[in-house]
């Protein structure tokens, strides 16, 4: 039996390790941090570019001190050389995502806008068909404000913000209420409409469209990679089922 490493007085052998990750239910990140290093094996990273991944990772960690950076190896069982490898996984992981789906982002961007549209709208809603024809025209003639005909009337739990939800992404209400929405102008009154048991009274407040900026950009590559990370993750481990459920070979 082969010996892996020592720890306190106990041997930890290499067919125990499996067992082990399973038990301290730490077997998903492991089989994320095997794909990321397959996928980052052929990149590299200038001399500057590891010394200002070196400095993020210390301040993001606030080891400011040479002090607090051995007592970081210490605590973690880390050498020099493998705690440079830590801090520039994060490069190369980038330069892979860019890499690998860089020209993807705005497609994947154009497929999530309506999810990422955020909208503030207000609501009114009663059982009351009545009740919300005579609100609608009183919001409409100016007799009452919205806000004042919300905490009065709404029977959700809109009224206690006079009828005013959001900012919420547009596909996030009801699929009749994103609907409208999203074909609406802002301070646009609609006349009451059934839904469900309700009926109701809609206006949209405030629209504000996704945009492809440097932030929403990274927000996109990373999903694209993480869709990719869980499929990597799930054939690995179905791989694994499918060996351990196979039956063992005839002596």
């Amino acid at each position: 039996m082969t010996e892996v490493f020592q720890v306190g007085d106990r041997e930890i052998t290499a067919s125990e390790i499996p067992k082990l990750l399973k038990r301290y239910q730490l077997m998903p990140q492991f089989l994320q941090g095997l794909v990321i290093d397959r996928a980052v094996a052929d990149y590299t990273c200038t001399d500057e570019e590891k010394q200002a991944a070196i400095q993020k990772f210390c301040q993001q960690h606030q080891l400011t001190s040479p002090e607090a950076q051995q007592g970081w190896l210490k605590a973690h069982a880390m050498t020099p050389a493998e705690f440079e490898e830590v801090a520039v996984r994060p490069v190369l992981l980038q330069k892979y995502k860019e890499e690998t789906w860089g020209r993807k982002v705005r497609s994947h961007f154009m497929t999530r806008k309506s999810s990422l549209d955020q909208v503030v709208y207000s609501l009114i809603r009663t059982k009351d068909d009545g009740l919300a024809q005579e609100l609608y025209y009183r919001i409409q003639e100016g007799e009452q404000t919205f806000e004042e005909c919300a905490r009065e009337y709404s029977q959700g739990p809109e009224a206690r913000t006079g009828g005013k939800l959001g900012p919420v992404p547009l596909n996030r209400p009801h699929p009749a209420i994103g609907k409208l929405l999203s074909v609406s102008q802002p301070g646009q009154l609609w006349p009451p409409r059934a839904l469900a048991e309700w009926f109701i009274i809609i206006r949209l407040e405030e629209f504000h469209p996704a945009q492809l900026d440097d932030a929403m950009r990274a927000r996109m590559l990373d999903e694209l990679f993480a869709g990719w990370l869980q499929t990597e993750v799930q054939s690995l481990v179905s791989a694994e089922i499918d060996r351990l459920s196979s039956p063992s070979p005839s002596a």
